[in-house]
């Protein structure tokens, strides 16, 4: 086996690559609007997005600890976090966003077979399609197990009909990967499969849900005898629990790690503190030369954030670390769901803080446009601690796997 390249020697190669080969139009931009999720029909956040995105797949950038054989980097977390850090000094985006690198790519490299694998990974690190997670149900929340969209065996397919809801970017996406009833006279956990499913086929409809922040990322997915083919079942049939609560497990630490990463830094190398540059902004500094915001109470709330997030994305990288060894997610990601999620909430809250009057608006003049999508953003945070499993169910699991505490 080709043994890694020396860390130093990535980090060189990265940086000939950011400031040589990378669209230079793209640097200063690492803020999460100019995200590039790609997929068949690609929403641009910049022009260059898609460029970008196949120039550092060439060069398995897009999932840099991802085995070689399927567009990976066949590399290290260490050189991922590198990878991060210089994206970071030289404000570039990450290449590449989405449920395909964070979610269902590592479930199936963990439980995939090997032509599964082959078929769908490389599409994935290539930016070539979009992915969406098919659990919630209007009846089946919080108690997933609980699930009735059901799958009947005819020949070599499955025949879908039932209704997900809360289907994030569903609308934009190009397959889901979904959990269905396969055996309803089984126990609710043990008729589950997980089942993967092109959202392109007949039968399938769609339908975006408008929040009161003026978005519609939630969606909701009707199957109408909606035809998958049973070779797109993964770890078995019957086997879905199992599969649903390992991607759960990388969800939760993947939406703890993103909410938990905007109380600070943009990312892991980018110097700038948001929060402060935001607070000298509308509030300014004392007069004595110190650079010290003039407000001392918000002046707590930034730097507390600021160490709170900082503490926060080191936990969550070394637990990355583990599971990239071979380590399966477990309760942790629960303590991470909870603790990021409600770290956005107060980050949102203190923005809120320091815009005071400027953080009213809604429409109309008086307002600009970052000011009328920062109060949307905060009306959003209010869902973190909702999508991917509420903080309640979480601490119900922390208290049953991490402490030990008696059930009902």
């Amino acid at each position: 086996m080709e043994a890694p390249v020396e860390l130093e020697a990535f980090r060189t190669q990265v940086r000939e690559f950011l400031e040589k080969e990378a669209p230079q139009s793209l640097r200063g931009l690492n803020d999460p609007k100019y995200a590039y999720w790609g997929g068949r029909k690609p929403e641009l956040p910049h022009p260059d997005a898609a460029r970008y995105c196949e120039l550092a797949a060439a060069r398995g950038l897009t999932a840099i600890t991802w085995p070689k054989e399927y567009g990976g980097g066949g590399l290290t977390p260490a050189h991922e976090r590198a990878f991060q850090q210089e994206l970071g000094k030289l404000g570039f985006p990450a290449p590449l966003t989405g449920f395909g690198l964070t979610m269902i790519g590592p479930t199936l490299l963990q439980f995939g077979s090997d032509a599964q694998k082959a078929e769908h990974l490389p599409l994935i690190t290539r930016g070539k399609i979009r992915w969406c997670q098919g659990y919630s149900e209007p009846n089946a929340g919080s108690d997933l197990a609980s699930l009735q969209c059901q799958a009947l065996l005819e020949g070599d397919e499955y025949i879908l009909n039932g209704q997900k809801i809360w289907t994030s970017y569903g609308d934009k996406s190009d397959w889901m990967f979904v959990l269905v009833r396969t055996d309803p006279a089984a126990k609710k956990q043990q008729g589950i499969t997980f089942l993967l499913i092109d959202m392109a086929t007949p039968g399938v409809e769609v339908r975006p849900i408008r929040l009161i922040s003026g978005a519609s990322p939630f969606c909701e997915t009707f199957f109408t005898d909606a035809h998958a083919k049973a070779n797109n079942v993964i770890a078995g049939v019957n086997n879905g629990w199992t599969v649903a609560k390992a991607l759960l497990g990388h969800e939760r630490t993947m939406i703890a790690s993103v909410f938990g990463a905007s109380g600070g830094a943009r990312n892991a190398g980018d110097r700038k503190n948001v929060l402060a540059e935001l607070a000298r902004e509308y509030v300014g500094e004392v007069a004595d030369g110190s650079h010290k915001l003039a407000d001392p109470v918000l002046r707590d709330s930034v730097t507390q954030l600021n160490m709170d997030s900082r503490c926060f994305l080191a936990t969550v990288a070394r637990n990355a670390d583990n599971i990239k060894a071979g380590h399966r997610p477990g309760p942790e990601s629960s303590l991470f769901k909870v603790y990021g999620t409600e770290l956005n909430q107060r980050r949102e809250e203190v923005m809120l803080k320091i815009r005071g009057e400027h953080a009213l608006g809604w429409e109309g003049p008086g307002y600009t446009d970052v000011e009328l999508e920062k109060t949307r953003d905060w009306l959003r945070s209010r869902g973190n601690t909702i999508e991917g499993g509420t903080s309640e169910v979480q601490l119900n699991i922390i208290a049953k796997r991490v402490l030990e505490l008696p059930g009902d």
